[in-house]
């Protein structure tokens, strides 16, 4: 599996829809590509990216926080698959020179990337089924 570093380019939320949207982009390309994501997962990726602390933990900032305590780290995030219009994700993880990955929905895997900073990489294959160029 060749991976391909990528990085969140742009977060779109619309209180009209369900459906919100995060842009993944190459890191030294061109090619973009739309994930379709919750509201939970968008409003935590946004504060993120803002820096916005809220007044207690919320759900990502809690598993933020057990990773941290337990001194685990995110290596980073792998957008393994596209299937059936589908997005799917593992993390990666590292405790005690131990390197585990554990399924995830990609958009919790970036909204845990960007709030500890970790890398976001796509399978190659899943850049080539859902990249558009924009040149």
């Amino acid at each position: 599996m060749a991976l391909i570093d990528c990085r969140l380019s742009k977060v779109v939320m619309s209180e009209s829809h369900d459906r919100q949207i995060i842009v993944l982009e190459e890191t030294e390309g061109t090619r973009k590509f739309p994930i379709i994501i919750g509201f939970l997962e968008v409003f935590a990726i946004h504060r993120f990216v803002n820096n916005e602390v809220p007044p207690r933990p919320l759900t990502h900032e809690l598993v933020g926080n057990i990773m941290e305590k337990l001194d685990i780290k995110l290596e980073r995030v792998v957008v393994t698959e596209l299937k059936d219009m589908t997005f799917y994700a593992d993390l990666v993880l590292s405790q005690d020179g131990k390197e585990r990955h554990i399924d995830s929905r990609p958009s919790d895997a970036i909204a845990l990337a960007v709030q500890s900073g970790a890398p976001i990489m796509v399978d190659e294959e899943v850049i080539n089924q859902a990249a558009q160029d924009f040149d």
